[in-house]
């Protein structure tokens, strides 16, 4: 919308009603009804509606402008996440030998653990690579064997420290570990 001095105008947003004393680059000095100059920008002041001013407001509206508006893009709200999902480990390791090999026929069980230990210590190494600070790792219950092997795995680094992971999400057969950032390996 095109604006002159001495135009008689109201914000859009407030009831503040005034004549136009000065035009600049970005900004149009109103002076108010009560005498105090204030400073707006284009797009918050419309020309006031009294008799035909109004029909003329109509008429000369730039619709492109008004629709450009509309479609700007509305700022979206990030989803709100709860404390225990916030906290919640995102990165997780099933050790279960059924997910590491097609077929476990023909190997032994220390085949097996290797199999099992080799896989844990890669994703430790890529989680220490990746910065990545939580990771659980799903081993069972079984008769522990694995989880002390892990154990004694994760002692090995000075950067990680390890315990149960939580009860309700994994019951007993999981160890979560957590790598400090500023700790060196």
């Amino acid at each position: 919308m095109k604006f002159k001095v001495g135009d008689t105008v109201e914000t859009i947003d407030d009831a503040i009603t005034g004549i136009i004393t000065k035009i600049s680059e970005n900004l149009i000095t109103v002076e108010d009804i009560d005498g105090f100059d204030l400073q707006f920008e284009a797009h918050e002041l419309m020309i006031s509606a009294s008799g035909n001013s109004l029909e003329n407001a109509v008429y000369n509206t730039d619709f492109d402008v008004v629709k450009k508006e509309k479609e700007s893009k509305k700022r979206k709200s990030a989803p709100a996440v709860k404390p225990k999902e916030r906290n919640a480990p995102k990165f997780e390791v099933d050790l279960h030998i059924h997910h590491l090999t097609k077929s476990s026929r023909g190997m032994t069980n220390f085949q097996m653990l290797n199999l099992q230990l080799d896989t844990a210590r890669g994703q430790l190494e890529f989680a220490i690579r990746k910065r990545i600070p939580k990771i659980v790792f799903i081993h069972g219950v079984g008769e522990g064997v694995l989880k002390q092997e892990l154990e004694t795995l994760f002692s090995r680094y000075n950067n990680v420290r390890y315990y149960d992971a939580d009860y309700k999400t994994y019951g007993l057969g999981a160890t979560e570990v957590r790598i400090l950032q500023n700790v060196a390996p």
